[in-house]
Order: C-alpha cells, then sequence, then structure tokens
C-alpha cells in the first residue's frame, strides 16, 4: 500500500490538472494540490521501505542496478512534484504552466520507475521472495525469469 497511494495520488494529481486547464475551477487546482501533498509525503514513507529492500540486494546483481535506477528515478519524481508543490503554494487555485509542466514531466518518469518497480518485485521477487532470481532477464525479453 505504501507504493499505490503515492503513485495514484500523484498521478491522479495530474488528471485534476488537466481538468483545470480544460474548465478554469480552481477548485480542480486545489483538489491537485492537496494530492500533491499527501502524494509527497507517501513517496517518502514509500522510500524509506524501498531503501530497507534495497540494501538487502547482493552487489553485482541485476536486481541491484535496477533498484538504484528504480531509487534514483523515483527521487528525481519526488523532487519534481515537490518542486511542483512549492510554485503551487502562493496560488494553489491557479497553479503555473511551470508547475503543471514539471508535474506532466514527474508522472512521465514514474511511468518508467513504477515499470522498474515491478520488475524488481514481479520478476525478480525482490523483497517477496527468498529463492528469487536475482538475475532474471528483463520481462520484454520474452525469455522465463527461472533459466
Amino acid at each position: 500500500m505504501l507504493v499505490v497511494f503515492p503513485l495514484g495520488l500523484l498521478a491522479t494529481s495530474l488528471a485534476f490538472d488537466i481538468a483545470y486547464f480544460s474548465t478554469g475551477d480552481g477548485n480542480l487546482a486545489m483538489v491537485s494540490f492537496w494530492m500533491i501533498s499527501a502524494g509527497i509525503i507517501g513517496a517518502i514513507a514509500a522510500a524509506i521501505f524501498g531503501f530497507v529492500d534495497f540494501l538487502a540486494i547482493p552487489p553485482g546483481t541485476r536486481a541491484k542496478s535496477l533498484g538504484i535506477w528504480h531509487g534514483f528515478g523515483n527521487l528525481i519524481v519526488t523532487v519534481l512534484f515537490i518542486m511542483s508543490w512549492f510554485m503551487r503554494q502562493a496560488q494553489a487555485m491557479n497553479p503555473s504552466a511551470g508547475a503543471f509542466a514539471l508535474s506532466v514531466i514527474a508522472v512521465l518518469l514514474a511511468v518508467i520507475t513504477g515499470w522498474l518497480g515491478g520488475e524488481l518485485v514481479d520478476r525478480l521477487g525482490v523483497g517477496v521472495d527468498e529463492g528469487a532470481n536475482l538475475n532474471a532477464p528483463s520481462s520484454l525479453s520474452g525469455r522465463p525469469a527461472q533459466g
């Protein structure tokens, strides 16, 4: 749950931003502001547990490499949303195009980092399977995870 809430909140904030820019209804922008607020808090909580999982991955494995990309990517996502949040504070009901652009970039990057996280958990079994194959090929390769 620590992963799906921040991802859902932050992605949905973008939907509310799009609705705001389509209608001009400042209440939609305010909902987006508070969704970003909650999403940032959730992302920080998820990062703590993700870092603990990352520390348990043996070095030199594909999982460790993916974990680095996933973690740094999500750090960038969170920083972009924090920047967007700060830009909105003065006028939460009328966010700037710059604040909106940061959210768009962050959500696009989150799609990639979310896939990497899914690869770590579903394909490699990190944090969920003691017999995980930490060097399984990419799910995009068409090859089975277990050889």
